[in-house]
């Protein structure tokens, strides 16, 4: 979720197919709004995923996250399960967090990082630019790159040849 800007719905429903870590992507099929959208891994989470198969039980279910002990173990982890872990984990380390919040997170880290506003909405979902908007928060560095780099296009332009 942090790092490829999923729901936890979209986590819940990953299946194998879906994975393609050759090309460090994924598809995600019937998001919200029924839409599907392709979206990309970063090194670290591919890496996070492919330790994962190699742990995770054989097991008749396609998704690619399994209840892993218990009565329901080798059943798909439900939307609520992955909540529930965040909470689990958030408490531990007293950090506050949730799923939505780490899809907010990616988002920021990549405005913040300058990534085109677009790109950002293709890889969240968004129909609506505004919703993306909503989602990233600028920090004042990237105002301050902003303006500077905007700046010099202004002096350059406005200055006599």
């Amino acid at each position: 979720m942090l790092r490829s800007g999923l729901r936890v719905e979209e986590v819940a429903n990953l299946t194998l197919e879906a994975l393609d870590l050759t090309r460090g992507r994924l598809l995600v099929q019937h998001g919200k709004g029924g839409k599907d959208r392709v979206v990309y891994i970063s090194p670290d989470t591919h890496q996070a995923l492919v330790e994962h198969l190699q742990l995770r039980p054989r097991a008749k279910a396609k998704q690619v996250f399994l209840v892993e002990k218990g009565p329901y173990t080798g059943k798909p982890l439900s939307v609520r399960g992955i909540q529930k872990r965040m909470e689990y984990y958030a408490r531990k380390t007293r950090v506050t967090v949730s799923c939505h919040r780490l899809r907010h997170t990616m988002a920021t880290q990549m405005l913040n990082a300058d990534a085109d506003l677009a790109t950002i909405q293709d890889l969240l979902g968004h129909t609506w630019i505004t919703t993306t908007q909503r989602y990233c928060k600028v920090s004042n560095l990237k105002v301050q790159r902003d303006y500077y780099k905007a700046m010099e296009v202004v002096m350059h332009r406005t200055l006599p040849e």
